[in-house]
């Protein structure tokens, strides 16, 4: 029981670290003159991919693969089926119109996503195009991920800025308190992680579970917690034209830069298993593309919401199926 408690009173820990981390360093870069787009784009984006870069490099180092790849790959289909459909059930999710490229900020964000997406599947799975019987995201593969990412970021950097009625919101502290505040993240993020990945572990002993479902679910679920809390507020103040582009760009930032610096450490050996999850990952992405970019409209309604928490449920369930032998996702033998 202690396990469990502790397992799941770690996420706090987790998570106010993170803003601990992003709220000391984000006050700190502002008082120097760095402006706050530059902030968003860089410390607060990472602050929100900390639990998942942190649960990942731990996991990686511990040989536990299946955790920190379930981590990611769990995240970025409960970033858009759980938490954005839960936000638009509360209130439809209007976007900004204002971009120059198209109707809404960021307009390559989803299209880039869905490169994320299919690309961490196409190199998980190289092994079927190579003389290798390992199927991992290697060190290669980690390098070619980093580049994506960097390519996004000169996007954003470059384009990010037009259109935005918005800026972001930083908190201003004293600078000694600014200071603390730094380690103390660094420090919470890092108990968390390992107590998170070391719970992970023995829970999916004692309960008889494979480590690849625990992290799929409560994993991924409890180091996107970051991006629940501020969607649903967001979404419950009727002031959601940023959320979208918050969990898409999590999304991105995730698969590029936490896989990728993951893999450039500590090749991931990647499980076939979760070609499953590669699949429903991608199929998540492009629905919400369709949604977005439907004719004459900029808001993910209510009804289109009620789906995607729907998919979710039934992706969450035929996890357990699985697990339980009940069912068997044998269309893809061809990729094992």
């Amino acid at each position: 029981m202690i396990t469990y408690i502790l397992f799941f009173a770690v996420f706090f820990l987790l998570i106010y670290g993170a803003q601990f981390l992003v709220d000391g360093a984000s006050s700190i870069a502002q008082k120097h003159g760095i402006s706050n787009i530059v902030v968003g784009l860089t410390i607060v984006a990472l602050g929100t991919s900390a639990p998942e870069l942190v649960v990942n490099l731990i996991a990686s180092f511990s040989g536990a693969d299946d955790v920190a790849m379930g981590n990611i790959l769990g995240s970025n289909i409960a970033n858009i089926l759980l938490i954005l459909g839960a936000s638009a059930l509360i209130y439809p999710i209007a976007v900004n119109v204002n971009h120059k490229w198209s109707r809404i900020p960021f307009a390559l964000e989803i299209p880039i996503a869905i490169t994320a997406a299919f690309v961490i599947g196409l190199l998980a799975n190289d092994d079927l195009f190579r003389s290798t019987d390992v199927a991992q995201i290697d060190r290669l593969n980690g390098i070619i991920l980093i580049l994506f990412f960097a390519g996004f970021m000169y996007y954003a950097f470059r384009f990010g800025n037009e259109g935005l009625d918005d800026e972001v919101t930083v908190k201003h502290f004293p600078m000694w308190q600014s200071l603390l505040m730094i380690p103390l993240g660094i420090g919470g993020l890092a108990l968390g992680g390992k107590w998170i990945v070391e719970g992970a572990v023995k829970i999916a002993s004692l309960l008889g579970m494979s480590e690849a479902l625990i992290s799929l679910t409560i994993v991924a679920v409890g180091t996107s917690l970051p991006e629940l809390a501020t969607c649903v507020v967001a979404a419950y103040k009727k002031n959601a034209g940023i959320v979208i582009g918050n969990v898409v760009g999590s999304n991105i930032f995730n698969i590029f830069f936490v896989v990728g610096l993951s893999a450039v450490i500590q090749p991931l050996k990647f499980n076939k298993v979760m070609n499953f999850d590669v699949l429903v990952g991608l199929f998540s992405t492009v629905l919400l593309f369709f949604f977005m970019f439907r004719p004459r409209k900029n808001v993910l309604e209510r009804w289109e919401g009620g789906i995607l928490f729907v998919l979710y449920a039934a992706y969450f369930a035929a996890l357990v199926l699985k697990e339980a032998g009940l069912i068997d996702f044998g269309f893809l033998a061809f990729l094992n």
